[in-house]
């Protein structure tokens, strides 16, 4: 992928990668312009969950396009934000009930940070700020964001300029950082949540932050039952926020509306997503407890906060007609449905002495890599493993999601796999082949 590069004047991610020209898109395939059909096996970044160029979808756009298609959130409401509202709370926890709107994810996030903040002092805890997240994590690439997530491999040329803030262990079972095996497993990850909050002091502590599966640090590393059920009842224990975040795994990904319906757990915050318009338009949302808007509602009054495309009428229109679609074609359930078949699928890939775990929930599905699988010894870095892999399966028409940093935040390589939901059995079985084939080939190459 590295022999031309886009002689144009954009500023690309990968200056040094030669981007095909996509033109178009239909159901869970993209084209390019010279007729190419991929594969879209990850959703693009964990976005797409409807599929591309669903004509409902267009038509929702084109309509609003013709009434409004902007108002600052400052000055109006709209329909389209109060009904789409309506539509998230519904599907959220009975305890949380309003929503606050944004464009992006590290935004969103922040946001939650700012409000969680503000909601401690106007409560009359102004001596509570701190935010403790997880390392193997990911939470966005602003500098607050970034502070938040524990992987080292993004955070080291900016560390300079970040804020410092306190992490925990990650729930990562297949690399427990406690050396543990399943059968001796107490949850000791979750415990080391109480113990950053006693070192670091309950009085300063405002939050804790995570994903209910963590993503592109590790490839979908799904917690084992009573995780997080012992982290909300240590959050509780000391007045502290549980902010989930779920811009990967909500509006259905995991084959449940939010995952943490996986395990019954209730968070005062959730961070809300990219499947919320399936990629159609850039829209976030924070959906909350009603003690929080109360808090600040009766404290200062106002949020001390804002973007200008927040509440978006033309954005919030488009996911409003996303939603709809998701619910009357009913493909959350058949995300689990699809994710079980995929999840099987994938376990044939353990045929290859690279292949160290196959893990995932619903429709968001990880393979990691390894040089070893008796030592789960990680890859060197400078083999950019899974980056050769997710090139070969792209050259062979199927998009992944390759990351690293899973290891340690700097060794580890991971696929991610997050097809739209509306995938069928045989495209499964073709992109696991296609992804069979190209670590088959890769390891030939290598001599592995």
């Amino acid at each position: 992928m590295t022999a031309k590069t886009n002689q144009d004047h954009v500023f690309y991610r990968n200056p040094t990668r030669f981007y095909p020209t996509a033109v178009r898109g239909e159901g869970i395939y993209i084209y390019d312009s010279e007729g190419k059909q991929y594969m879209d096996g990850s959703g693009g970044a964990v976005v797409v969950s409807i599929g591309h160029g669903v004509p409902e979808i267009r038509e929702a756009m084109l309509k609003q396009a013709g009434l409004i298609s902007f108002t600052h959130g400052s000055q109006f409401t709209t329909e389209p934000a109060i009904e789409l509202a309506d539509e998230l709370i519904r599907m959220s926890p009975p305890e949380m009930n309003r929503v606050y709107y944004l464009s992006g994810g590290s935004e969103a996030v922040e946001t939650a940070v700012k409000m969680a903040r503000q909601y401690q002092v106007d409560r009359g805890r102004p001596s509570k700020y701190k935010v403790i997240s997880r390392w193997t994590s990911y939470h966005g690439n602003t500098l607050g964001a970034l502070a938040l997530s524990g992987h080292t491999g993004r955070r080291k040329y900016y560390q300079p300029l970040m804020m410092h803030t306190p992490h925990i262990a990650p729930c990562y079972c297949y690399r427990c950082p406690f050396g543990l095996e399943p059968e001796r497993c107490a949850v000791e990850c979750a415990d080391d949540l109480e113990k950053a909050i006693l070192y670091e002091g309950p009085d300063s502590v405002s939050a804790f932050i995570a994903e209910p599966v963590v993503g592109a640090t590790a490839g979908a590393l799904v917690p084992r039952d009573g995780y997080f059920q012992r982290i909300r009842e240590i959050c509780d224990r000391h007045d502290v926020l549980l902010i989930i975040d779920e811009v990967m795994t909500g509006v259905g990904r995991t084959g449940r509306r939010f995952a943490m319906e996986h395990w019954n757990v209730s968070p005062d915050m959730i961070v809300c997503a990219k499947g919320l318009a399936s990629g159609y338009t850039p829209i976030y949302c924070l959906i909350v407890r009603e003690e929080i808007h109360r808090g600040i509602r009766e404290g200062n009054g106002n949020f001390v906060h804002g973007h200008t495309y927040s509440q978006n009428p033309l954005s919030c229109s488009i996911a409003l007609a996303v939603l709809r679609y998701l619910e009357k074609h009913d493909l959350v359930a058949r995300c689990a449905d699809m994710g079980r078949y995929l999840l099987e699928k994938l376990q044939g890939l353990l045929r290859h002495g690279i292949v160290g775990d196959v893990r995932g929930l619903g429709l968001f599905c990880g393979v990691e890599l390894v040089k070893d699988r008796a030592s789960k010894e990680p890859f060197d870095p400078k083999m950019r493993m899974n980056a050769l892999i997710g090139n070969r399966a792209f050259e062979k028409g199927l998009i992944t999601y390759p990351g690293g940093g899973g290891a340690d935040g700097v060794r580890g390589d991971h696929i991610l796999l997050a097809p739209p939901f509306i995938i069928k059995k045989e495209e499964i079985d073709r992109m696991v082949g296609i992804l069979d084939a190209s670590i088959g080939e890769i390891m030939k190459g290598k001599s592995l």
